[in-house]
C-alpha cells in the first residue's frame, strides 16, 4: 500500500531559512515606530544611550519641551535631562514585575490630551525591558568598583578615578591631591579580637572618613586597612588640613572590646598632582609620604617632599 502524502507538509529547511530571512528584512525596515524602538534600544545596554533613543522616537509621536528621567541605582543618582521645562508635566514611574526602574516626566506649555498619554504609556510599555536590562547593567557595573565589606569603592574604581583626575587637573590647571590612609597596628586587633570585629572598624572607619570629606571629595578602600581620598581643587595645606580632620575622627572610634574599649589609629600620607605625571607616580608619592608617617611614630600626618 502506498503512502499517502500529507496535505500539510510543513517547509523544508530552505523555506524556513527563506522565511527568516524576509522576516529579518522587515524587522530592519519595518516603519512601526514600536518595532523601531525596541530594535534601537537592543543595541546598546548604556542607560543615558537608550534614554537618548527613547527621547528621539518619543518627541516624533507626543511633542514635548523636557523629558527627565531620575533612578537611584546602588549608592548613585543617575539623571537624565534634555530641553527646556513647561507648565504641564506628565510622571511615569517606570516598574516591571514589582522592581521600579526610575521615574520619567515629561513637560511643555500645552496640557497633553488623553490620547497623547496613552501613546506615551504605549511606548514606555515598549521600552521598559531594555530599560531594565541597562539599569541592571549600571548595578553590575558599580558592584564590580565596589568594596563588599565597607560599600565604598575599590582599588579598581581609585584607578579609573586617579586617571580621570590627572587629566581634569591638567586641562583646568586646578590642584587635586590624594590621601591614603592606613590604620595603625590592624593585624593586632585582628589576631587579638577577631576579623569580625577588625571588618566592623572598617566599616566604622570609612563611615568616619566619609563624614568628615566634602561631597565632592571621594574615598576609596585602597588594600586591606588602607584607604585613598581624593580631593579636587585642593591644595597641599588643605589636603593636609582633610588628613588630620580624617586622623582626629578615626582615633575618636570607640568599640566594645570586653574588657576595655577598642580603639585605633591611622597614619597618613598626601601628595598634590603635578604637571605631566602619572597617575601611578602620584599614587606613590601618597605612598612614600604614608611610609614616612608610618615609620615616624604613626598616628600623624605627613605630606610628599615636605620635611616636618
Amino acid at each position: 500500500m502506498k503512502n499517502i502524502p500529507s496535505i500539510h507538509q510543513s517547509p523544508s529547511q530552505p523555506q524556513k531559512l527563506a522565511a527568516l530571512r524576509q522576516a529579518h528584512q522587515d524587522w530592519n525596515n519595518t516603519p512601526d515606530v514600536l518595532t523601531r524602538l525596541t530594535r534601537r534600544l537592543s543595541t546598546t545596554l548604556s542607560l543615558e544611550q537608550q534614554l537618548a533613543i527613547l527621547a528621539e522616537e518619543l518627541v516624533a509621536i507626543v511633542p514635548f519641551s523636557a523629558l527627565n528621567y531620575r533612578h537611584r541605582i546602588g549608592k548613585q543618582d543617575f539623571v537624565y535631562a534634555t530641553g527646556m521645562g513647561g507648565p504641564h508635566r506628565c510622571e511615569y514611574r517606570l516598574s516591571l514585575e514589582g522592581v521600579n526602574y526610575g521615574t520619567l516626566v515629561l513637560q511643555r506649555r500645552q496640557r497633553f490630551s488623553e490620547q497623547e498619554l496613552e501613546g506615551v504609556e504605549m511606548v514606555l510599555s515598549a521600552a521598559i525591558c531594555p530599560i531594565r536590562n541597562a539599569c541592571q547593567y549600571v548595578a553590575i557595573e558599580q558592584a564590580s568598583l565596589t568594596d563588599s565589606l565597607t560599600g565604598i569603592p575599590n582599588k579598581r574604581a581609585l584607578d579609573d578615578a586617579l586617571q580621570r583626575s590627572s587629566l581634569l587637573s591638567e586641562r583646568h590647571g586646578e590642584p587635586y591631591s590624594l590621601v591614603l590612609c592606613d590604620l595603625d597596628h590592624f593585624k593586632t586587633v585582628n589576631d587579638t579580637h577577631g576579623h569580625v570585629v577588625g571588618d566592623h572598624l572598617l566599616q566604622l572607619a570609612a563611615c568616619e572618613i566619609e563624614k568628615s570629606i566634602r561631597t565632592s571629595d571621594s574615598v576609596y578602600r585602597f588594600g586591606g586597612e588602607e584607604f585613598a581620598i581624593l580631593l579636587p581643587h585642593t591644595s597641599e595645606q588643605d589636603a593636609r588640613d582633610v588628613a588630620e580632620r580624617v586622623r582626629e575622627a578615626i582615633a575618636a572610634i570607640r568599640v566594645d572590646g570586653g574588657e576595655k574599649e577598642l580603639k585605633v589609629t591611622t597614619s597618613c600620607g598626601v601628595a598634590t598632582f603635578l604637571p605631566k605625571e602619572a597617575p601611578q607616580a602620584w599614587l606613590a608619592r601618597a605612598d612614600e609620604a604614608l611610609y614616612r608617617a608610618k615609620h615616624q611614630g604613626r598616628n600623624c600626618t605627613r605630606v610628599f617632599a615636605t620635611i616636618s
